[in-house]
């Protein structure tokens, strides 16, 4: 593919197999922050895939352009991401004019592992839809959604930022449109964070703005984004049994325990499951264990 430069590149076709593989990359790693080579290659092809070489020459094209960075690895995938060029450059086309720039300037800190496990999660979840023939899309997939939390609470966060917000359409046996908030826990936080993270979503699901020294205006602040409030996905991952154990007991007693968290999960269905098990199983399998009800375990669409 030539490596000319996508300084007048045109916006991102209606139909993937439309837009060029350049385009397809930078929207990527705009959408996901970052990912490796392998990471890449599944989401921009379904399985059975061709062979990476055709990604890597673009890859090495859009690197030599300036629009990505690379961080190689001994023995593992090169990490990829936008440059600041790179990520100008994509916040400009109309897709995402409205979203806000993500660009990371390095590739080894902290954020980029989680950013990578966040990813780890979309592709069980895409590769999943594919397999079911569900309407999910790598673009449908958006990580690190801020929103305004202004409820005049005296303790607790002033935003929810969600880990990533999923929107996926269920083909059968009926059509139904899901939303799912998704949170990854990398057991890098305290079992106490982890678990008041619930009381900031169920925060936002009742908070209801207002003018300045005027009555809440009566309609949720979730309303204007949502159709309907997201289910809330934790995704354990980076820890052995006993402690995946323990963080599922902690989210089930603070539900059971906080009155405001009890409300919630009485009208937001809220559940927990292992990376590795969705990745083995698929999120739509019997690995999700719901933490409002008793019961055993169930797919994330039934909650």
């Amino acid at each position: 593919m030539s490596a000319t430069p996508l300084s007048k590149a045109r916006p991102l076709a209606a139909h993937r197999d439309a837009t060029p593989l350049r385009e397809q990359i930078l929207s990527c790693l705009f959408r996901h922050q970052v990912a490796h080579t392998g990471q890449l290659h599944r989401l921009l092809y379904p399985a059975p895939r061709p062979r990476a070489d055709h990604l890597r020459r673009c890859l090495r094209s859009l690197r030599a352009d300036g629009l990505v960075i690379e961080s190689s690895r001994a023995h593992h995938h090169s990490l990829w991401a936008l440059s600041a060029q790179g990520s100008a450059l994509v916040s400009s086309w109309p897709p995402f004019a409205s979203g806000r720039t993500r660009w990371r300037s390095r590739l080894d800190n902290q954020r980029t592992a989680h950013a990578l496990t966040t990813t780890r999660a979309c592709l069980a979840f895409l590769d999943d839809a594919r397999a079911r023939g569900d309407e999910f899309h790598p673009l449908d997939w958006r990580p690190e959604v801020r929103h305004p939390l202004h409820d005049g609470a005296a303790v607790g966060e002033r935003s929810l930022v969600a880990d990533a917000v999923l929107r996926y359409t269920r083909t059968a046996p009926s059509r139904q449109l899901l939303r799912a908030f998704v949170e990854i826990d990398r057991a890098t936080e305290s079992p106490e964070r982890l678990a008041a993270k619930i009381l900031t979503f169920a925060r936002f699901y009742r908070h209801r703005p207002g003018q300045r020294g005027s009555k809440s205006s009566g309609v949720p602040a979730w309303q204007e984004l949502y159709p309907r409030f997201p289910r809330v996905l934790f995704v354990l991952s980076n820890a052995g049994p006993r402690a995946q154990y323990q963080r599922i007991t902690d989210l089930q007693m603070l539900v059971r325990q906080h009155p405001l968290a009890s409300s919630f999960a009485a009208e937001v269905p809220l559940g927990v499951a292992v990376l590795e098990e969705m990745e083995k199983d698929g999120p739509s399998a019997n690995v999700w264990v719901p933490l409002a009800r008793s019961g055993g375990r169930c797919s994330w669409m039934d909650l």
